[in-house]
């Protein structure tokens, strides 16, 4: 049996990377998918390469910084399925810059994306998930929200963002789960993506030796179907009694001392 069979999910920054080996694999567990992106030809194109392959997906644009996209995304899943079981704040960005290199510009960018984004997802899904009786919520978070150093690619802001994710995601976690609604965080390390190709690292093998000695486990990066998987867990009803947890995603890199 599907693990997903008849869950309506949304999922961020689905048109590529992590987000979008989610829409896949959620697709094929049985899940109803509402992938979103700001990025919209990107998205409209793998979205079909879904549905072609016979899973249940549309596509929608989405500003996760703006309420009113929030509040459009919302009432288009509604009116097509009803309900919504699921959401995966996915979407994020990187800024490789510290604090004394970051201009404000830099920091309110990624603040508003990484973690206000987060904040106006789950605002938005909340209400409609007491209504439906219950819900999943997943949050991307970092290994960067736990450890400094190289961890956090020299974005500081990034950094802060993902840190704010843990801390948010742990009160949502005490506040609604008498509601049945359970959220929690998804910590990825080194993952071989979209924005690692932006700045020229041609595989995931290539990636890994940027890590060695960091990660434990070869090829010393993962990969986005790694943490598909672990969206997909904490989004299935397998993970029924967890939430306000912290899955770390990383090799094994914050494991050393």
């Amino acid at each position: 049996m599907a693990r997903l069979e008849g869950k309506v999910v949304i999922i961020t920054g689905a048109a590529s990377g992590m987000g979008l080996a989610g829409a896949k694999l959620f697709a094929k567990e049985g899940a109803k998918v509402v992938a979103t992106d700001v990025v919209v030809d990107k998205l409209a194109e793998n979205v079909n390469k879904i549905v072609a392959s016979g899973g249940e997906v549309i596509a929608l644009p989405l500003d996760v910084s703006k309420p009113e996209s929030w509040k459009e995304v919302i009432d288009k899943t509604i009116e097509n399925y009803g309900k919504i079981d699921v959401l995966v704040n996915n979407a994020g960005i990187h800024i490789a810059k510290g604090i004394l290199e970051a201009e404000l510009e830099d920091w309110e960018k990624v603040m508003a994306i990484n973690s206000t984004g987060v904040w106006l997802g789950m605002k938005a899904v909340i209400p409609h998930m007491q209504k439906n009786g219950g819900g999943s919520i997943v949050n991307t978070s970092s290994i960067a929200a736990i450890l400094g150093g190289i961890g956090d690619g020299h974005g500081a802001a990034y950094s802060a963002s993902k840190g704010a994710v843990r801390s948010l995601t742990k009160h949502a976690a005490q506040w609604f789960g008498k509601d049945n609604i359970r959220v929690n965080s998804v910590h990825p390390g080194a993952i071989f993506t979209g924005l690692a190709e932006a700045v020229g690292i041609k595989s995931q093998e290539e990636m890994g030796a940027h890590y060695e000695g960091k990660s434990a486990l070869k090829p010393y990066a993962g990969e986005s179907m790694d943490i598909a998987n672990a969206y997909l867990y904490l989004a299935s009803d397998e993970s029924k009694y967890v939430t306000g947890l912290e899955l770390v995603v990383d090799g094994g890199w914050t494991t050393r001392s």
